[in-house]
C-alpha cells in the first residue's frame, strides 16, 4: 500500500530526506512543507553572498519546488507553515500564507524537521538598534539590501563563533569597519586557547577590533552606541547577533513528543522520536557523541544530511544506525583555516576523563616546495589504550586535509599509535615523507602509560 510522508521544514534536513526517500520508495506520496518562500538553500553560503563571493544568489538555490516536482514528483508547498501535530489523528495544522486559509493533511509517516531559531541576547535597548540574525534566504537578501541602501559602514558582531568569525571576513571584504563582541576570553570557544589565539592574532591583523571577555549590555537611544560589560563604549550602524542558537521544537514539545537533556527532540538510532511514526532530523533534534556516548546537540550540515538517509532508509526497510556524532567542523578566518573534531582540553577536563596531548607545528608540504605554509596541528588521546578524543588544527594551508583524516581515524576506532603506521600520498608539492599526521603517532609514545596494548 502507498504510504503518504509528509515533511515539516524544506531545507538540509527536509529536502535531502525526500530526495533519498524518492530514491528508495518510487510510490510513496511524499509533501514537503516549507515555511519560508525558498526551500533547499545553501545557508552555509549565506556569509560568502554577503561578502561579494558568491556573486549570483540564485548559486546558492540547489532546488525548487518545480524541480522537485519535475525531477522527483515530490510536491513542495512553500509559504505552508505547520501550526500543529495532531498526533492522535495523524494529522498535521497548517497555515497556507499564500491563501490566507489553515486546512489540515493526514500522513502515515511524519518526518520533522524545522531547524533552530537565533538566540536573542538579553541586551538593554535592543528594539532601539538595527539588529540582525543570519538563518535564512530571507534574512540574507534583507540585510544584503539594508547594507547598500542604509549606507551601513560598521557593524558589531555579538558572538565570536563560527558564524561571528566567517561574518567578519565577509563584513571586511565588504568594506564594513567590523567590531566583533565575544562573551568568552577567545573566540570559537571550540579551540583550545592556543589555538584560539593565533585566530585572534589574525583577526588583529586584518583590522577586526576584537572585545574580548565582554558583552553588549546597552544599546543607547540613537540606536548606534554601545555600551560593553567592560565599560567601553564602540559605535556601530547595525548589529549582527551570532549568540547561538536553540532547537525549534515548539511543535514537538506541543504534541507530546519526548525532549532530550539538551534542549532537542530525542530521538532513537534510527530517528524516531517517542512516537515511532514520527522521525525528526537536522537542528532540532538531540543524538549522543561518538566517543563518550552522552547525549549532545550538534548543528551542522553533513550531521543533518546523514540522519535524513538513516531516517529515509529505515523507513524502507534498511536498518542502518547513527552511529553519533563527532562534530568535525572547519572555519576559515581570513588567510587561516581553523578545523576540529572531538573533544577539547575543556571537554575533556569537564568530563573528567583523563588524557595527554601531543602537537606539532609544520609545514602542509616539502619545505624545498614553493608556497609552504606551517600549521598548528595537537591531539588528545587516552594514555592507557591510546584512544583518539580529539584533535583540532589552526593555519594557512593543509589544515582540511589532516583533520579529515583524523576524524576517519577518530570513527574507525584507530589509536594514536596507529596514526604511525598511515600510508598518506606523498610528493613536495603535496606532503611530506613523514606527514605531521604519522609524526603525532611518533611524538605520542613517550606520553604513553604502561602496561599500553600491543
Amino acid at each position: 500500500m502507498k504510504k503518504k510522508i509528509l515533511v515539516v521544514g524544506g531545507v538540509a534536513g527536509g529536502a535531502t530526506f525526500a530526495s533519498q526517500l524518492r530514491m528508495l520508495d518510487k510510490e510513496a506520496e511524499i509533501i514537503v512543507f516549507e515555511k519560508d518562500g525558498t526551500m533547499s538553500f545553501a545557508n552555509c553560503g549565506l556569509p560568502y553572498y554577503l561578502g561579494g563571493f558568491v556573486k549570483d544568489k540564485k548559486q546558492l538555490i540547489a532546488a525548487t519546488p518545480e524541480s522537485f516536482q519535475k525531477d522527483k514528483s515530490i510536491e513542495v508547498r512553500i509559504l505552508h507553515e505547520v501550526t500543529g501535530i495532531l498526533r492522535d489523528q495523524k494529522k498535521i495544522m497548517i497555515q497556507d500564507h499564500i491563501k490566507n486559509e489553515r486546512y489540515e493533511e493526514s500522513y502515515d509517516i511524519l518526518l520533522y524537521s524545522p531547524g533552530a531559531v537565533p538566540i536573542k541576547p538579553d541586551i538593554k535597548g535592543l528594539s532601539n538598534g538595527n539588529c540582525y540574525s543570519l538563518r535564512s534566504f530571507k534574512d540574507m537578501l534583507k540585510l544584503d539590501e539594508h547594507i547598500s541602501t542604509k549606507n551601513y559602514q560598521s557593524v558589531c558582531l555579538v558572538g565570536g563563533g563560527f558564524i561571528g568569525l566567517e561574518m567578519a571576513e565577509n563584513f571586511k571584504a565588504r568594506g564594513l569597519d567590523v567590531h566583533l563582541v565575544q562573551r568568552s576570553e577567545h573566540v570559537l570557544n571550540l579551540l583550545d586557547q592556543d589555538l584560539s589565539s593565533l585566530l585572534e592574532e589574525e583577526l588583529n591583523k586584518q583590522g577586526v577590533h576584537l572585545h574580548l571577555a565582554a558583552t553588549v549590555e546597552e544599546i543607547d537611544d540613537d540606536g548606534t552606541t554601545l555600551r560593553l560589560s567592560d565599560g567601553k563604549e564602540i559605535t556601530a550602524d547595525f548589529l549582527l547577533l551570532a549568540t547561538g542558537i536553540k532547537p525549534n521544537h515548539h511543535l514537538a514539545e506541543q504534541a507530546g513528543l519526548v525532549i532530550g537533556e539538551t534542549g532537542g527532540v530525542k530521538v532513537n538510532e534510527f530517528m524516531q522520536t517517542s512516537d515511532p511514526d514520527i522521525y525528526a532530523v537536522g537542528d532540532v533534534i538531540e543524538s549522543f557523541d561518538f566517543i563518550t556516548k552522552k547525549p549532545k546537540r550538534v548543528p551542522l550540515a553533513w550531521v543533518a544530511h546523514r540522519e535524513a538517509y538513516i531516517a529515509a532508509m529505515h523507513i524502507t526497510g534498511t536498518h542502518l544506525p547513527f552511529k553519533g556524532i563527532l562534530g568535525t567542523a572547519i572555519c576559515k578566518v581570513f588567510d587561516l583555516t581553523a578545523a576540529l573534531t572531538g573533544h577539547s582540553e575543556k571537554s575533556l577536563q569537564k568530563q573528567e576523563i583523563e588524557f595527554e596531548t601531543v602537537s606539532l607545528t609544520a609545514r602542509q608540504h616539502a619545505g624545498y616546495y614553493p608556497g609552504a605554509e606551517k600549521f598548528t596541528i595537537k591531539v588528545h588521546f587516552c594514555p592507557y589504550s591510546g584512544k583518539l578524543f580529539g584533535t583540532q588544527a589552526v593555519g594557512k594551508d593543509g589544515v582540511d586535509k589532516r583533520m579529515d583524516v583524523l576524524s576517519t581515524a577518530i570513527s574507525s576506532g584507530l589509536t594514536i599509535t596507529d596514526l604511525q603506521a598511515l600510508e598518506l600520498s606523498y610528493a613536495p608539492p603535496y606532503s611530506a615523507p613523514k606527514d605531521p599526521i604519522n609524526m603525532l603517532g611518533y611524538k605520542a609514545v613517550p606520553k604513553l602509560k604502561k602496561p599500553f596494548p600491543q
